[in-house]
């Protein structure tokens, strides 16, 4: 915990690139820092478990969506199979967004219009997810993307989408994984987003707009989302999900200054 209350956590997904995996992992390991990976079926789970990094958050899901039959079967059936994953690397949280996306991060199945019946079972099946999570201690957080940038035809896509749906299963086992790059794009108002979502937040993940990299790098003043944060006494996961615009302990340096 920093002297704020709240844990630093990045992600391997994105620093150390020139690196194997399991040194990624190492490496912002022995930065005193969480550890947060994505697809762990690409992952040497064995490897990881026995790395000595403490893991924040991990992807809760391979394949499926929210909202037609299959989708879902094909998400709970990959989310069950998460479940063992998260216990294997203790992982409190497993992350999901609002349908399957691919390679490139760009929805499986692009949707343009949520209709008030996609709403109603996309509710029902984020309620199973989090019996779920409940049943084995574990917490899904549901993540909000930015449709104009990166994940254009997401469903379920800004923070007030995902705020909504996870206000509409009121489980401690289903929260908002708040992610601020995204927000920026999509919505802007981060302070007052950040207020207004406190009571559902799992985690916050930040990175600067535009470029996705390090706090600094761009328009958004982290500075003074990390004293409304102080503010409001959060004391969850705050993760950097971004790239380093020079290198990534240049990158981790800039993170933690801003949030410690």
């Amino acid at each position: 915990m920093t002297p704020s209350g709240y844990a630093l956590a990045a992600s391997a997904e994105m620093l150390y690139l020139d690196r194997p995996f399991l040194e990624r992992v190492r490496a912002i390991a022995e930065r005193g820092l969480l550890v947060e990976i994505w697809d762990w079926s690409t992952k040497d789970i064995s490897g990881l478990a026995a790395s000595g990094a403490q893991f924040s958050s991990m992807t809760g899901y391979l394949t499926g969506n929210l909202t037609d039959p299959d989708g879902i079967a094909a998400l709970l059936d990959s989310a069950e199979e998460s479940i063992k994953v998260a216990s294997i690397l203790d992982c409190p949280r497993l992350n999901v967004h609002g349908t399957g996306l691919d390679s490139s991060g760009l929805p499986v199945i692009p949707i343009e219009v949520t209709t008030p019946d996609m709403w109603l079972t996309a509710a029902n099946t984020l309620q199973r997810l989090a019996e779920l999570g409940e049943r084995h201690g574990r917490v899904f957080t549901l993540e909000n993307l930015n449709l104009a940038v990166d994940h254009p035809g997401t469903p379920f896509a800004r923070a007030a989408d995902t705020m909504a749906l996870v206000r509409a299963v009121d489980s401690p086992f289903l929260r908002m994984n708040l992610d601020l790059y995204h927000a920026q794009i999509g919505e802007g108002n981060l302070i007052e987003l950040v207020r207004s979502a406190l009571p559902f937040i799992g985690e916050i993940q930040v990175a600067d707009v535009p470029g996705r990299c390090e706090p600094g790098t761009g328009e958004i003043n982290y500075p003074a989302i990390a004293a409304a944060l102080k503010d409001v006494d959060y004391t969850g996961v705050i993760g950097l999900e971004g790239w380093a615009k020079t290198d990534p302990d240049t990158a981790l340096d800039a993170f933690v200054a801003a949030f410690r």
